[in-house]
């Protein structure tokens, strides 16, 4: 199941009330990892880095726009990407250019949440590692997603041919290492 109802922890309440079994993360584990500025937040906390944030409230986007955007240009240099904090598969979300591009952004995201995420633009790499396990954890083999769009977008991901995921993603030994670290790092804390 995808999406909201699917992976938000809602149905994965349903069946836990239903003592019906499931595979993947519990309720809390589906509600933070829906709600991408809560997921920020406790990442910050166990020291695994994250792209640099604002998170806006749609009352506060609609009562204060000039000051919205005067906060996030204080904050990030164009472009930034604009997204719903609590959707996936990049529904509503836009890579806003300039300031001309930023309301328009910050509107379709309110469309579709309360919360939004407004982020700095980092050139990077998609590399993708699921972690399955509770008490002993293991790893995949890291993926690498290259989009043939300026972004990896609702568009690119469902709708057009020519994204490409690669598996295993093309890296370094180091690299690995330094992504597995990051896995363990907030594991043994929490122990």
């Amino acid at each position: 199941m995808h999406g909201t109802f699917g992976e938000d922890g809602t149905i994965q309440g349903l069946l836990d009330l239903a003592g019906l079994p499931f595979v993947g993360a519990g309720v809390l584990g589906s509600a933070i990892g829906m709600d991408k500025d809560v997921t920020k937040r406790l990442l910050q906390v166990a020291k695994i880095p994250v792209v640099p944030w604002i998170t806006v409230h749609r009352r506060e986007w609609e009562s204060g726009p000039q000051n919205i955007q005067t906060s996030i240009e204080e904050k990030f240099a164009y472009p930034v990407f604009v997204k719903p904090a609590t959707l996936g598969s990049s529904v509503g979300m836009t890579k806003a250019h300039s300031r001309e591009e930023l309301a328009p952004a910050l509107n379709l995201a309110a469309e579709f949440a309360t919360k939004i995420l407004v982020e700095k633009c980092v050139v990077a790499r998609e590399i993708e590692v699921s972690v399955l396990g509770n008490r002993d954890p293991k790893a995949s083999v890291p993926g690498e997603i290259v989009p043939h769009r300026e972004f990896y977008d609702y568009a690119a991901k469902y709708l057009e041919e020519g994204s490409q995921i690669l598996i295993p993603a093309q890296l370094k030994p180091a690299q690995l290492t330094k992504i597995q670290k990051l896995r363990w790092t907030h594991f043994e804390r929490s122990n």
